[in-house]
């Protein structure tokens, strides 16, 4: 089928002619709590800064509970360099050019500022969302770091949006239809939008709106900032306004239409409004935004997302869980879960991201789907903030095995490791075909916007509490340092992550009786060592679990967990053939520019162990390796290279080191090969073990027809002549 352009195409061409998830629940019941163990000038910064925010209230379906951004800090390591890049970006840029647009819509005057270009030009159809997505980055800036300046900026920028609400609603020509409408262009987009006028005749107007509302409940929930909230409350007051006297029909047809019916997250920011004004036109109009067709869909666990914009989608999930929480109706949760299932795994590429030029393609599409428009980052994005909402509600270990693969190997390395501070240096599409390059900058895109918040709250995840508040979960290694004041709780975690090492969690204040429940990840196969106090401790540290230590903890306790990483490989759903390398969570990629697959062999270099460092070899630099005459490097680094992040495999003799059979490896209709079903049962302890494996398993090809006689004698033969103990 024919697509629409994408807005990236729609970019490129005008060009040449213009959350969290955001964490927004802050545990700390109070700001002086949430200053303990920063320093005296930091706290006096917050006390002065009035910084109580009002957050809003943790739900009771929520069986597990986050941390506040400023709760946790990042230790050194990539994670902090990267989100330092972002900060000095946050410090650096003008706040005046994010509100130009504003401003000019208003009537005001711009103080000579111009547009950060992108979409977000004097004429473009979706301006006004990068400055909500500005107001997030600063907003978490400011929770991270306490940084007085941040705040400062934080509070000019919502003074500014505030004057251009009244501006527009008394004197705004054309005059808006609610004195709370507040955006970057006149209501004309949400007007035609009811007519139901396609892109790129209008773009996403409640995308835009969403954006910044967004921004408005992060300034006042991450930094106080009550005037953000009364400002919110108007455009929610005007959203309801528009809504809620139009059918259902009207409605659903809106929100079918491609890129002009997106409205991002609005059923989420709405439901959250709600939670801090608890004014039910506010909910009401949260409900306004089911895209019921979909939504019946995923209740039924009806696949319907081939060809659907991806970004369009995804965020409507998180808004459904929101609903769920203030509604009760299961259907919502239902939904969620589902449709997470829909995207995780079955359409998601080695790096964690989803989709190819923005569209969702057939299930289990990956190799057919590979070239240089994949895994738009603003998916990731959302697919992350869906799996913690996820999480909240039914701590399952898939939903951060999930995380971490996204985080680390899709927005990690979606920031470029240079710095920047007249552009974000974030990707947009991150190509997973061969010998692409990842492109970077996106300032004004949707992209460039989610890219700004991303780098900014790494820590979010790291640590989440049940509701009791009796158990920790340690969901991700990253070094950082937890301060729980209500369990008068301070806890380090040393970590080299993404880097193999040894994790250490040091209480450093405070104990008790606490049950810590570390996430054993699935990639961890090599078997994991927890240790207390340098003694062993018990209890299956199975792939995919959490391993739960309770006991009663005091200062000076050290847990220690080693996962020792492994080279693997993963396969795409669709051609077996097709596969990425993987040096346990790390997406390992052949640096090359040639522009078709790069064919790898392994078996031939397999000995007794099975192991894949029989036949790919570390490089002089950490978590480099080499194969086939070509560097793998892992992909979080952010540079502009060539790469490969699949690759063709091919075995298509029986070959046990420099025994040849002769014989062609023979698969099975489901496409696993002798070789593949030999190895898989590996490591072998002696020869005797192997030559035995390999005559069961021969005798097995030639009873399904999958071995003549003599292949089967000559297979048989090359494995008793093979010498595989090195």
């Amino acid at each position: 089928m024919s697509q629409p352009p994408t807005r990236r195409r729609v970019l490129s061409l005008t060009a040449g002619a213009a959350a969290t998830a955001t964490p927004l629940i802050a545990s700390g019941p109070t700001a002086q709590a949430a200053t303990a163990g920063f320093t005296a000038e930091a706290a006096e910064v917050a006390k002065t800064a009035k910084t109580a925010a009002r957050a809003l209230p943790a739900q009771p379906t929520w069986a597990v509970r986050p941390f506040g951004l400023d709760q946790v800090t990042l230790g050194g390591g990539v994670f902090r360099a990267k989100r330092d890049l972002m900060l000095d970006y946050a410090r650096a840029y003008p706040a005046d050019r994010v509100l130009a647009v504003f401003r000019a819509n208003a009537g005001l005057d711009t103080r000579g500022a111009r547009p950060p270009g992108g979409w977000e030009t004097a004429d473009g159809n979706l301006r006004g969302h990068y400055g909500g997505h500005f107001l997030s980055l600063i907003a978490q800036a400011y929770a991270d770091t306490r940084e007085a300046a941040l705040k400062s900026k934080l509070d000019h920028l919502v003074t500014a949006l505030g004057e251009c609400q009244q501006a527009l609603a008394e004197r705004g020509d054309p005059k808006p239809s609610h004195p709370g409408y507040l955006a970057a262009y006149p209501e004309t987009q949400f007007i035609l939008l009811e007519s139901y006028t396609t892109y790129p005749t209008i773009w996403a107007p409640y995308y835009t709106c969403h954006k910044i509302m967004r921004g408005l409940l992060d300034a006042h929930t991450l930094a106080g900032n009550q005037q953000a909230l009364t400002i919110a409350a108007k455009m929610g007051d005007w959203v309801h306004s528009r809504l809620g006297r139009l059918p259902k029909a009207q409605l659903e047809r809106m929100w079918s239409i491609y890129i002009a019916g997106e409205y991002g997250g609005m059923n989420e920011v709405m439901t959250d409004l709600y939670a801090l004004t608890g004014r039910p036109e506010h909910l009401a109009a949260a409900r306004c935004f089911d895209n019921t067709t979909l939504l019946d869909a995923c209740v039924e666990n009806r696949d319907v997302l081939e060809g659907k914009h991806a970004n369009q989608h995804i965020p409507q999930f998180t808004g459904y869980l929101r609903l769920f929480d203030h509604t009760g109706e299961e259907t919502y949760a239902a939904a969620a879960r589902n449709f997470w299932g829909m995207v995780e795994g079955s359409r998601t590429y080695a790096l964690g991201g989803t989709g190819q030029g923005e569209m969702f393609r057939a299930r289990g599409a990956i190799a057919a789907t590979l070239d240089d428009k994949n895994a738009e980052t603003c998916a990731t994005y959302n697919m992350l903030k869906l799996s913690r909402q996820l999480f909240f509600h039914e701590p399952d270990p898939a939903y951060m095995d999930y995380y971490e693969r996204g985080l680390t190997n899709h927005i990690l390395a979606s920031r470029r490791d240079a710095p920047g501070t007249d552009s974000p240096e974030v990707t947009y599409f991150v190509g997973m075909g061969p010998g692409v390059r990842r492109g970077y900058g996106n300032t004004g895109t949707c992209c460039g916007g989610t890219g700004m918040e991303n780098h900014t709250k790494y820590q979010d995840s790291v640590y989440f509490r049940s509701a009791d508040g009796n158990t920790l979960y340690v969901n991700l290694y990253l070094a950082s340092t937890l301060r729980w004041p209500e369990r008068g709780l301070v806890i380090e975690q040393t970590s080299d992550y993404p880097a193999e090492g040894v994790r250490t969690l040091i209480f450093r204040e405070g104990g008790g009786r606490l049950a810590v429940r570390l996430r054993i990840p699935s990639w961890a196969t090599t078997g994991v060592t927890v240790t207390v106090n340098g003694t062993p401790q018990g209890g299956r540290a199975a792939p995919g679990t959490y391993l739960t230590l309770n006991r009663n903890w005091r200062p000076g306790d050290r847990v220690r967990i080693s996962t020792p990483y492994r080279l693997r490989i993963e396969r795409a759903l669709d051609d077996r053939t097709v596969q990425a390398l993987f040096y346990g969570p790390l997406l390992l990629t052949a640096q090359s520019p040639e522009q078709q697959f790069r064919t790898f062999s392994f078996y031939q270099d397999f000995t007794l162990r099975g192991d894949l460092a029989d036949a790919i070899k570390p490089a002089s630099r950490p978590l480099h390796f080499t194969t086939h005459n070509l560097t793998l490097a892992p992909f979080h680094l952010g540079n502009d290279a060539p790469y490969h992040a699949y690759f063709k495999r091919s075995e298509p003799v029986i070959v046990f080191g420099t025994a040849d059979s002769g014989v062609p490896n023979h698969a099975r209709p489901d496409g696993e090969s002798f070789l593949d079903a030999l190895w898989q049962q590996a490591p072998f302890p002696a020869s005797a073990q192997f030559v035995r494996a390999v005559r069961t398993l021969a005798d097995r090809w030639l009873s399904e027809n999958l071995f003549t006689r003599t292949e089967r004698d000559r297979v048989i033969t090359a494995a008793n002549n093979a010498d595989l103990r090195r």
